[in-house]
């Protein structure tokens, strides 16, 4: 309990180095869940029932939201509860280890367990911190059954399997894993088809359990693709044997990356030579290979989807005990073998995995929400080595890693948990406070989508028991509705200007008519107060404004007018076109302020931005790569009461020419942050 304990502390302490929700949609999903469950006891997004995501997790933060009130209090409770359970897989490892290992070595995994790198998960709201210590849970469960394959502990392991499918679909897995498990260990032992017949139990309600789960489905309507659950949206796509084995290699690639090479090179040692080691070792060695097998298999295939294209580390980290586990056998007689031909293929095969990751392609943004281990590999490429030429600094560290492997003197051997928890730590610190790390990335999308003083502003000025909508209209950044959604108890429906925002949460698609009323299903939108842009200058009192971010806080108390309309903008961003225009009904005059901003990334000189009205110019600014300043320009009616300006940028840039790994092929010019009218 003491590493557990002072796990949790210390986790506690870092997560609160994490001030927003960044892995969107996903943290908006379970907090929207818990906060309903909390409060009506029903797991709801947008006021709409959800059943795509595990309840497990959602119940597990969801006292949380019944206990404050204030948001942000509630996020930081969440994330304490997150470091508790994140860090109680301690246990089920060092019970898991205890069944090869003596008890001093068997603490040494459990230390290590909680000291991966994946544990920084605890500063978001994911299912993976609940996942974790079931799956490393059922890994015990199912060595123990192969042990011995009692009735009673046949049903515990389909009972924690099923506690782990309501966690995470993903634990889908986990059948075929123990399907396998029991045939590899005949198949291993030479018992034939008889040695079966002591898992016929675990056969038996297995197959009865997922033949009322097909059952259960098809009366009731439904598809049986949806036993997925979120990854439903998997079988959307068409795969090919050769592209899920090409991300079957690159997976196994990092997680041996992951890892630190040596606990990957013990478990290959020990799958290689299943009969030369002792009949516990012989049945973790079973289940390790299944359960790493399966799962790698179902992550491969989930990311060779081309609207996927990533190494999803962060949905297969929880196999990274059974690697330690079978490091620690390196100081334990039986657990490894002791012939040095497989100790050789193991470690052969370990050094030069790393050595087929491309990192070009998968060294960039994406890594830092899902792939952990290349974060580092990024700094080394910031360091001046060439993304291309990564592969072969990993092969000669994995070369290294693979002497130590095979000719540190057996004295030393306990040498190797300690570099191997070193080499956690290092990775640790570089993917939390790193150029690339989720420091940087947490505070980015807190910018990008609250700018006030208190991030529950709008519970703040209307009460949290209020009813606030949002409007989304594309021009807007999406973090913007994301992170006030997040904070804000009060706000509910999400309506979309024919924009739907970039994620799968349901909102409502609403049209302008010419007067610009707000219409869906044909009928005017009638919302009490509502979140949106100032540049589409919603009728009605605006009562606090994020002004550097260009939203506001309206009362509207009836049907929602908008009186501006602007276009020129990309979608889901504040990037212009060449030519952005903005034009306003119920216009008699006044002045339009625009706050401008560049990317000194993109643009090392400043560019010209200029106005023009009815073909006249009345206003210019030079917008400087660091700089963002606001450009005013007089407005005056024209015919039915409409004023219409229009912004000429000077030049164009696109973003993947300085993005790794990014496929961005737009011809960007400014960022148009915010646009005030002045009457």
């Amino acid at each position: 309990m003491a590493i557990v304990i002072v796990s949790a502390v210390v986790r506690i302490e870092l997560g609160r180095r994490i001030v927003a929700p960044w892995i969107m949609v996903d943290e908006l999903e379970y907090s929207e869940l818990a906060k309903s469950f909390a409060a009506h006891g029903h797991f709801l997004i947008r006021g709409v029932p959800n059943s795509g995501e595990g309840f497990v997790y959602p119940l597990l933060i969801a006292p949380a939201y019944r206990l404050f009130t204030s948001v942000p209090t509630v996020y930081a409770v969440a994330k304490a509860i997150d470091a508790v359970a994140m860090s109680l897989a301690a246990i089920p490892a060092y019970f898991l280890a205890r069944r090869v290992l003596v008890p001093r070595l068997a603490l040494v995994v459990a230390a290590l367990s909680v000291l991966i790198p994946s544990m920084l998960y605890t500063g978001e709201l994911m299912t993976g911190n609940a996942f974790y210590p079931v799956f490393v849970t059922c890994a015990l469960a199912l060595v123990m059954t192969l042990e011995r394959p009692t009735r009673r502990r046949q049903i515990v392991l389909i009972v924690l399997c099923a506690l782990a499918y309501a966690t995470r679909a993903q634990a889908i897995s986990l059948i075929p894993s123990i399907v396998c498990a029991p045939i590899l260990l005949v198949v291993v032992e030479r018992r034939g088809i008889r040695g079966l017949r002591p898992f016929a139990t675990l056969y038996g309600i297995l197959g009865a359990c997922v033949g009322l789960a097909l059952l259960v489905t098809l009366l009731r309507g439904r598809s049986v693709l949806t036993l997925l659950g979120a990854y439903r949206a998997a079988t959307g796509s068409t795969y090919s044997v050769g592209g899920v084995l090409r991300f079957f290699v690159y997976h196994v690639s990092e997680l041996d990356l992951y890892l630190g090479i040596v606990p990957f090179a013990a478990l290959l040692a020990l799958w290689l030579a299943p009969r030369a080691v002792s009949r516990p070792a012989r049945a973790f060695g079973v289940a390790s290979l299944a359960l790493v097998f399966w799962l790698v298999v179902e992550v491969a295939a989930f990311a060779s989807q081309p609207s996927v294209d990533k190494i999803e580390e962060r949905n297969m980290f929880f196999l990274a005990p059974l690697g330690l586990i079978a490091l620690l056998g390196l100081a334990t007689d039986g657990v490894l073998p002791n012939r040095r031909r497989p100790l050789l293929a193991a470690a052969a095969v370990a050094a030069a995995l790393p050595v087929f990751i491309p990192y070009a392609h998968f060294v960039g943004p994406l890594a830092t929400a899902d792939t952990f281990a290349l974060l580092p590999w990024w700094g080394v490429h910031d360091h001046g080595v060439p993304l291309v030429d990564l592969r072969w600094v990993a092969l000669a560290v994995g070369i290294a890693a693979a002497a130590v492997f095979l000719w540190l003197p057996r004295r030393f051997v306990l040498l190797l948990p300690l570099l191997v928890g070193a080499y956690f730590v290092v990775t640790s610190i570089v993917v939390e406070h790193g150029r690339h790390g989720i420091e940087v990335a947490s505070e980015g999308k807190l910018q990008a989508g609250i700018q006030t003083a208190n991030l529950n502003w709008i519970d703040r000025a209307v009460g949290p028991n209020a009813s606030v909508a949002v409007l989304y209209t594309g021009k807007e950044n999406e973090e913007v509705t994301w992170e006030n959604e997040f904070f804000n108890r009060s706000i509910g429906k999400v309506y979309d200007l024919g924009v739907p925002p970039p994620d799968p949460l349901p909102a409502t698609e609403v049209a302008r008519r010419s007067n610009g009323t707000l219409a869906a299903d044909g009928r005017p939108v009638d919302v009490q107060y509502l979140l949106a842009g100032t540049a589409v200058d919603v009728k009605g009192r605006l009562l606090e404004l994020d002004g550097k971010l260009g939203v506001g806080l309206y009362r509207v108390g009836g049907a929602v007018v908008l009186l501006s309309h602007i276009t020129g903008l990309y979608p889901n961003d504040t990037w212009s076109h060449r030519t952005v225009t903005y034009s306003r009904v119920d216009c008699r005059g006044g002045t339009l302020s625009v706050r401008l901003q560049s990317d000194a990334s993109l643009f090392k000189l400043a560019q010209g931005v200029t106005a023009t009205e009815a073909g006249r110019v009345v206003g210019r600014v030079s917008v400087a790569p660091t700089a963002e300043p606001t450009l005013t320009v007089p407005l005056r009616a024209g015919p039915g009461g409409m004023c219409t300006v229009s912004f000429r940028v000077a030049h164009l840039a696109n973003p993947s020419l300085v993005e790794p790994g990014s496929t961005d092929d737009r011809l960007v010019g400014v960022r148009f942050q915010a646009f005030v009218f002045h009457p």
